[in-house]
């Protein structure tokens, strides 16, 4: 170690001083005992190292992170679960506290109203929780144990959302901790710019303590998948495509290939087996349902389980990881899938090491930006294709991060200079595709807002240049 790097890391010791003076026990440096598990994020395949963590349990405690680090010269990095961590770890971490929010998971439903607040730290799970037993849903992910709020203000992509939009759409206010450690009421009348940012910009404007996002009345929906042996992905996929091309924005669905290794915890009908699956999510009748899935039922499916199931139970039907993993992905929008896209879409799926191959059909309401939206309030494109390998072990990353690029690069003559936000989760990523036309007021409203640089975001809003 050099002197200028001795200097260097006794000012930064210096300055982590005063906040735990602050803070006390509360603040979590790499000596103490927890900090490897409050660092690590869903996806263990992040190796996250900020200089300390802090996990707050009330607003005023966000209030006091936030003044004592701005004061020490230290910035912030707010995460609820950090299962989209990755950008984070592209980030000099080593002048960075990380703002574990996980234990504010308060949900309040007004269900006159139809409205809940949401504690920063809440994930789906824990919406859908308050909000069923009223009868009302939200336009969440595909994936209960989520955090609600940074997939809220990174856009979010529902199997509601051909007919609804970005879940960001139905954000109706949002209490934040910004730079200057002063909690704001965001919303249409009051902050603008800051409302508008946060919706799009989220974690690189301040610490966000709740959100207020409006409920839907649907207390049950038709939803489930159908399965083949991937032995018929080629005639499943062209079936798909073709049908998606007719679809109406009451169906949102999607298409995947899966490669499962012969775990004993799996079921058997699944253990050891390649799968081609479509599930989703179709608003409307039983009756209308059953016609419009009629040509997907044609193809005689293995597992048929599309019935009007309870709304809160949708977060189950597309079988994402109940528990933390380590994985890479990659991900493309595409403006068109015909035959060629669809050839390449099932050689993806048989790349070695890819578990997950997934087009997901946007469009509809998807492209179509809402009367007075925020910073990210639509997504062009008619479909994501996304691709995840499982990293058992640090040596894997690089081969499956290939394998994942592979996969999604075969598919590069028909994808759109966009990214959704939700789905980045790698650190080198062109993360101004995923903010398309607002980048640049996103930048300046950055300087402007939090003109130190403060917060880290894990898709950041660079600081304009000077």
């Amino acid at each position: 170690m050099t002197a200028i790097d001795t200097a260097s890391t006794a000012d930064t010791d210096a300055r982590l001083r005063r906040v735990r003076e602050a803070l006390g026990d509360r603040l979590v440096t790499a000596t103490d005992a927890g900090y490897d598990d409050l660092r690590t994020p869903w996806n263990v395949a992040i190796d996250q190292r900020p200089l300390a963590v802090v996990r707050p349990e009330s607003t005023q405690e966000v209030i006091d992170v936030v003044r004592s680090a701005s004061a020490a010269g230290l910035r912030l990095a707010p995460q609820a679960t950090g299962h989209m961590a990755a950008g984070l770890s592209a980030t000099d971490l080593s002048d960075v506290i990380l703002v574990d929010m996980s234990a504010l998971r308060s949900v309040t439903v007004d269900p006159t109203a139809r409205t809940a607040r949401l504690d920063g730290g809440a994930t789906w799970n824990d919406v859908l929780a308050q909000s069923a037993p009223h009868g009302l849903t939200a336009l969440h992910g595909s994936a209960g144990s989520v955090g609600a709020v940074g997939y809220l203000l990174g856009g979010g992509l529902s199997f509601y959302g051909r007919a609804h939009g970005l879940a960001v759409g139905d954000v109706r206010s949002i209490e934040v901790v910004t730079a200057d450690g002063s909690l704001h009421r965001a919303g249409p009348d009051e902050d603008a710019e800051l409302f508008w940012a946060l919706r799009g910009g989220s974690g690189a404007f301040g610490v966000v303590v709740a959100v207020t996002i409006s409920l839907r009345p649907l207390a049950t929906v038709i939803a489930g998948m159908l399965l083949w042996d991937a032995s018929r992905a080629d005639e499943v996929t062209r079936a798909w495509s073709a049908w998606t091309r007719t679809a109406p924005d009451t169906a949102t669905t999607t298409l995947r290939i899966m490669n499962f290794p012969p775990m004993p915890e799996l079921p058997p009908f699944l253990a050891g087996r390649s799968v081609v699956v479509i599930d989703g999510a179709i608003l409307g009748s039983d009756a209308a349902a059953s016609t419009l899935l009629g040509p997907l039922r044609a193809l005689a499916p293995e597992v048929d389980t599309f019935a009007r199931i309870p709304s809160a139970d949708l977060v189950g039907v597309h079988m994402d990881p109940p528990g933390p993993a380590p994985a890479v992905t990659a991900h493309s929008v595409l403006d068109a899938l015909p035959a060629a896209a669809a050839g390449a879409f099932v050689e993806a799926g048989s790349i070695p090491g890819i578990f997950v191959s997934e087009l997901r059909h946007i469009g509809g309401a998807f492209a179509q930006s809402p009367a007075g939206g925020g910073a990210v309030a639509s997504l062009p494109g008619q479909y994501i294709m996304h691709t995840i390998a499982i990293v058992s072990a640090p040596e894997l990353a690089a081969p499956m991060t290939a394998a994942v690029r592979a996969g999604v690069g075969l598919l590069d003559r028909w994808r759109i200079d966009a990214l959704a936000l939700t789905f980045i989760d790698a650190p080198d990523e062109d993360r101004a595709l995923g903010f398309g036309p607002a980048a640049r007021r996103l930048q300046t409203l950055k300087g402007i807002l939090d003109p130190g640089d403060l917060f880290v975001a894990g898709n950041p809003v660079p600081q304009p240049r000077r």
